[in-house]
């Protein structure tokens, strides 16, 4: 990202730092805040409104090395290869690049990759992105029934943000990443996605609908909060 300074200077962010950083500017901000966005591999800088670039990169020249720290931290993006297990709604399977086959599918323990082996990252994942839909469709339909609700539509997203959303037309979208968590996690999505279709907020009455659905919702919630960032290294 670049910003031009009051001097008429173009500052460039990747040039100084060596990564690109968001800048939010923010009217209730009362400092200077820096935070890294897991998802996108950036730190976000908030500046409230009465602070001057001079100081927001003093700020940043400041914490250079808690940046660096913590963006080391986060898991790197990587492409799907062959051999290499995965976890597909709590079932292991190892991927297998076919070159002969005239199709995508599992068999047996693996997943068997049609096509070159420069496309297998692609072929994998459409071909999760379809599974995912087949399978996230049956089980939001079933748990839908059971609150006496009705589903309009489900589709799969490559969302950086959230890992789920229900809108008042009772359309529901997932990450297609979820079907790499455990199934007690992809159960607990569902089941808290469908329960606003009853309920279109997180009140009281939503997070009891959500325990009845899943008792152990606990449990999901928690692992997509602190292990969820790790599915994000397919990108």
């Amino acid at each position: 990202m670049k910003i031009t300074l009051l001097t008429g200077r173009t500052f460039d962010f990747k040039e100084k730092f060596g990564f690109n950083i968001k800048v939010v500017k923010s009217a209730q901000a009362k400092r200077l805040t820096l935070r890294i966005d897991e998802k996108n591999h950036r730190p976000i800088l908030t500046v409230p409104k009465y602070c001057s670039q001079n100081q927001a990169l003093k700020f940043l020249e400041d914490n250079h090395d808690w940046m660096i720290n913590m963006l080391a931290r986060l898991p790197r993006s990587t492409d799907f290869s062959n051999g290499e297990t995965i976890s597909f709604f709590g079932q292991k399977y190892i991927i297998l690049h076919a070159p002969l086959e005239r199709r995508t599918y599992f068999d047996d323990g693996f997943l068997k990759v049609s096509g070159d082996s420069e496309f297998l990252h692609r072929r994998t994942m459409d071909f999760l992105k379809q599974s995912t839909l087949k399978k996230l469709s049956e089980m939001t339909v079933k748990q839908a029934k059971i609150l006496g609700c009705r589903v309009s539509s489900v589709a799969i997203k490559d969302t950086k943000s959230r890992w789920g959303s229900c809108s008042t037309l009772g359309n529901i979208n997932y990450n297609w990443r979820i079907c790499m968590a455990p199934i007690h996690v992809i159960n607990y999505l569902v089941c808290h996605e469908v329960s606003h279709l009853k309920h279109p907020d997180h009140s009281t009455a939503f997070w009891s609908c959500v325990k009845d659905l899943c008792p152990d919702y606990e449990e999901g919630r928690h692992w997509l909060k602190v292990k969820g960032k790790d599915l994000y290294k397919y990108i």
